[in-house]
């Protein structure tokens, strides 16, 4: 008895030992794998870039069993600071899996992050919403379920206008499909749970390709990021801005690139985050207080 107790002891242990061991390495494959993958579909994205990331990788998988994955990037510490709390921002790309150049320049810009200025904020990084978007052949702009993301959210008029708009306004176009239901999608769950727990002062989300910027929540607004200029597109049943904007009262500032599958001139880039950043130094320090 004793020796079967002192076996199966030593059995569980080895096991545990070597689950213990392997968890690191299951999740650095499945890392690997997405940046791989990654720089497979996206030219501007290097892979061996990607892989030095502090990527995140969520528990949640999406329809297509792929990875939904965020980084952190802490503020520095700055001479001089007050008490208050660092403003956090949340970067979203790829919500739209047909809009390449969303998640392209998202990478672009971690390439600028870790300069003086950016280094004030804590960000949160999402490069890529919608993976089983973007890897469909040709990439679509819903999920691997068809739907919108863009329409999902659980907006309070969701269930009253979210159908009645998508059949009337859109003409049932599929492209719009908002779901059978709010927040029906995994995708929407795991991005509204991100803002739930990251509570950001700011959501940048990234689009193509209507060559402008938008704007939801409170003032003050911002006129111009680069070449893109303000032109508010209002909010949609199950839009980003109309949940975050209008529902919780966020600045969600909506860049609209000119093109989806080409990029702006490195100028033009640098440009917009060079504003942007001005915009939040003016607007966002001081606003959690203490």
């Amino acid at each position: 008895m004793t020796h079967l107790f002192r076996r199966t002891f030593l059995t569980a242990l080895l096991f545990a030992a070597q689950t213990a061991w392997a968890a690191p390495s299951t999740a650095a494959d499945t890392l690997d794998t997405w940046c791989n993958d990654l720089g497979k579909r996206l030219r501007s994205v290097n892979a061996s870039d990607c892989r030095k990331r502090n990527f995140q990788i969520a528990p949640e998988r999406t329809s297509g069993q792929r990875a939904l994955v965020w980084q952190d990037i802490a503020a520095a510490p700055q001479k001089g600071a007050t008490h208050g709390k660092t403003p956090r921002v949340l970067v979203i790309g790829g919500i739209h899996g047909d809009e390449l150049t969303s998640v392209s320049i998202v990478f672009r810009w971690l390439n600028w992050i870790d300069e003086a200025a950016p280094r004030r904020y804590h960000w949160r990084i999402i490069p890529l919403a919608n993976p089983d978007g973007l890897y469909q052949r040709p990439p679509t702009r819903g999920n691997l379920q068809g739907v919108d993301l863009n329409r999902n959210f659980s907006t309070p008029d969701w269930e009253k206008d979210a159908h009645t708009y998508w059949q009337n306004r859109t003409r049932s176009d599929p492209r719009r499909y908002p779901g059978q239901s709010a927040g029906s999608e995994i995708e929407t769950q795991w991005l509204q749970k991100q803002i739930e727990t990251f509570s950001p002062d700011m959501i940048i989300s990234v689009h193509a390709p209507y060559n402008l910027l938008d704007y939801d929540g409170p003032s003050p607004h911002p006129l111009r990021f680069g070449r893109l200029a303000l032109n508010r597109l209002g909010v949609y049943p199950g839009s980003l801005g109309n949940y975050a904007g209008l529902h919780k009262n966020l600045p969600v500032v909506t860049i609209e690139l000119p093109h989806a599958t080409s990029m702006p001139t490195l100028r033009e880039q640098r440009a917009m985050w060079d504003d942007m950043l001005r915009w939040m130094e003016k607007n966002l320090h001081g606003i959690r207080g203490n």
